[in-house]
């Protein structure tokens, strides 16, 4: 499935252009997380260092008024995203989504059809319904994991993987939001250190989490206010309604892998 790579290039040049600028530095915005049981954190040792709770410690950095909501769940799906946790985050009108999904489905037998739909019906609504960033990541490659690296099913899930992130990568690209690749890296980086994982694994440990973060947010970075060290101004009283980051300037486990 070579053709994955050419699809992530494609997909940065489409990604929408948002208005990060200063205005929205101080902005009470709301980064939701979408996914299953790596958005949830299972593996790290503290919800401080999974991989959602360490990119919202960057956030906060550029945007010190920035909210977390993680909605991920162990052992969701792309249709458990669709039914129990879209309409949570569009609610929140929040600046940033990351969605990272898709194991479980490879494992619980959805086909990449029912698959890509979900995915579309994901990101449609997003983009539609919200002026949020939208980060998606390219799935891991669940064939270098402990898990399968010495099952007699390693070739099938490791084509399998490569054609879900195909369908992610078509996705992302018609919808012009942002693609992190995880699948190049995992496949080259893991094997090398078996530390990225869990004692199950199969989960990221906290090293994994670790890299993780540091993946998405060299895609996240550059799309974000230079703020500096801007102190916070004082906050008004009352209640401020959270804003999108394009607004203001114009544990519980599972048995899948990385899922």
């Amino acid at each position: 499935m070579a053709s994955v790579a050419g699809l992530v290039a494609g997909c940065g040049s489409h990604s929408r252009p948002a208005d990060l600028g200063p205005d929205n530095c101080h902005a009470p915005i709301y980064y939701v997380a979408l996914g299953d049981s790596t958005v949830e954190g299972v593996g790290a040792s503290k919800q401080a260092l999974n991989y959602v709770s360490r990119l919202h410690a960057r956030l906060l950095a550029r945007y010190p008024n920035s909210r977390l909501e993680n909605l991920g769940r162990g052992g969701a799906t792309s249709g458990d995203v669709v039914r129990r946790q879209l309409d949570p985050a569009i609610r929140l009108q929040p600046g940033l989504v990351t969605l990272s999904v898709g194991p479980n489905d490879i494992t619980t037998g959805v086909s990449v059809d029912v698959y890509e739909q979900h995915i579309d019906i994901i990101l449609s609504r997003l983009r539609q319904e919200t002026a949020a960033l939208v980060v998606v990541n390219l799935l891991p490659d669940l064939a270098v994991t402990s898990r399968f690296a010495k099952s007699t099913q390693v070739e099938l899930v490791g084509r399998q993987t490569a054609m879900f992130n195909e369908a992610l990568a078509r996705k992302t690209r018609e919808y012009g939001v942002v693609l992190v690749d995880l699948y190049r890296p995992s496949r080259e980086e893991v094997p090398r250190q078996p530390e990225l994982l869990w004692k199950d694994g199969y989960h990221p440990s906290d090293a994994g989490y670790a890299r993780w973060a540091e993946l998405m947010w060299e895609d996240i970075d550059p799309r974000l206010a230079d703020c500096g060290s801007k102190r916070m101004p004082a906050r008004r009283s009352g209640a401020q309604q959270a804003v999108p980051l394009t607004a203001r300037s114009g544990r519980r486990g599972d048995t899948d892998p990385w899922g």
